[in-house]
């Protein structure tokens, strides 16, 4: 009887995109790694098989388990990242995976569903409210905890996913200078390393004059005005610092191509190039499964990872790429609408986290890919080749889909 409600009350919907997406991710993986001497499609082949049991294991348990046992799964999540520093294996120079034979397994994939377990745990208390300050710290501690370990692997597109959290948490009550704050800095930041710091800051005094004489009366406050000015200009005039001491080269030459301040087609900025040559070339209907030949000649490196949707452009074209965007937004629209359907509050910010997480990667991705964001390593979801980032991302769906089929024994 419990097998059968699961059957009835499983969302088919959200089951049969995932299985469409899953499908054509294969199928573009066997298609770019058929020049390559590796069996990537014939290993990807058993990660997917692999995941029907996976599937069985997350709906066979109760939905309650992931909320009872939340804190005890992100705690588990936390040692494993910390277990990298003794036993990870460097690949890369990346110290992000755990090596099992002649594969590999990334804790930090697995550790997103766990983080939106913590979180929708901790929010799911009726004592929580997101406008006491205790609280803040005690949430923002949830997502950042994680982010401190991956950094360091370092993977930094890992810990870049985790800022769609803080959007989960202004959703909750989080106050929305935080959200403000952070969009604000990115600007700053971005605006710093195309022009001189001086015209920044010159630019930001008259918007916060301007924000002063425009406010009310009662609301003009000359001392938080005069504030806001110092910190703003400390941060601009911190920007350059950061650039050059902080981050690594290669990061920096990524940030200098995408913002058009360094040309570098045969180094740094090959990847990106080849990459839009191969999306253009597919022209409106694409050139035909296993026809594309910058696929073939591996022009595009990692094209069966982070760079796999550049078989989609050049195959399948304008057209597939539509469809398999269309597929995605599908996807996040209905769990968002399952989201908002469900009965608890746990399982509607869990549902929350989910369609925030798959977003930013879809988002992240495409965007990396087509050269307006710089490459970080973020993989498109249940497209790109990897064992644990499937894994992860099927956990991450079916433990919602599990608690959304559940709904109807709550109250």
């Amino acid at each position: 009887m419990k097998n059968q409600s699961i059957k009835k009350n499983l969302d088919w919907t959200c089951v049969i995109i995932y299985c469409l997406l899953v499908i054509m991710g294969w199928l573009n993986i066997y298609s770019s790694s058929l020049s390559s001497i590796e069996d990537t499609y014939q290993k990807q082949l058993i990660f997917i098989l692999l995941t029907i049991p996976l599937i069985f294991i997350v709906l066979a348990i109760d939905g309650k388990f992931y909320e009872k046992y939340a804190s005890i799964i992100f705690g588990i999540s936390l040692l494993s990242l910390v277990g990298l520093f003794l036993f990870g294996k460097t690949i890369a120079g990346q110290r992000c995976w755990y090596a099992i034979g002649s594969f590999t397994l990334q804790p930090s994939e697995f550790a997103k569903a766990a983080t939106s377990l913590a979180l929708a745990k901790y929010l799911s208390d009726s004592q929580i409210n997101l406008k006491d300050v205790n609280r803040q710290i005690q949430a923002l501690a949830i997502v950042f905890l994680p982010v401190i370990l991956i950094l360091p692997q370092p993977d930094p597109g890992s810990a870049l996913i985790y800022s769609i959290f803080i959007i989960i948490l202004y959703r909750e009550g989080l106050p929305a200078w935080y959200v403000w704050t952070g969009f604000t800095a990115i600007i700053l930041f971005m605006l710093t390393l195309i022009i001189e710091p001086q015209y920044v800051i010159l630019m930001a005094l008259l918007v916060i004059v301007l924000i002063y004489y425009k406010s009310r009366l009662a609301d003009r406050n000359i001392i938080a005005s005069s504030l806001l000015f110092v910190l703003i200009s400390g941060f601009v005039l911190s920007v350059d610092y950061v650039f050059d001491n902080v981050f690594k080269q290669h990061h920096r030459d990524r940030f200098n191509i995408l913002l058009g301040k360094a040309v570098d087609l045969k180094g740094i900025g090959y990847n990106t190039n080849q990459s839009e040559i191969a999306i253009g070339s597919g022209g409106w209907i694409g050139k035909g499964f296993l026809e594309g030949t910058q696929t073939k000649g591996g022009f595009v490196p990692e094209q069966h990872t982070d760079y796999i949707f550049t078989t989609v452009g050049e195959e399948w074209g304008f057209a597939g790429s539509v469809v398999v965007i269309g597929l995605f937004v599908a996807l996040f629209l209905r769990v968002i609408y399952l989201a908002e359907r469900q009965k608890t509050k746990f399982s509607r910010v869990y549902g929350y986290c989910v369609a925030g997480i798959l977003f930013t990667h879809f988002f992240v991705n495409i965007a990396m890919v087509v050269g307006i964001f710089p490459t970080i390593g973020v993989p498109l979801p249940f497209f790109s080749y990897g064992g644990s980032g499937l894994w992860g991302f099927t956990i991450l769906l079916f433990i919602f889909l599990k608690m959304d089929a559940n709904k109807v024994n709550e109250w």
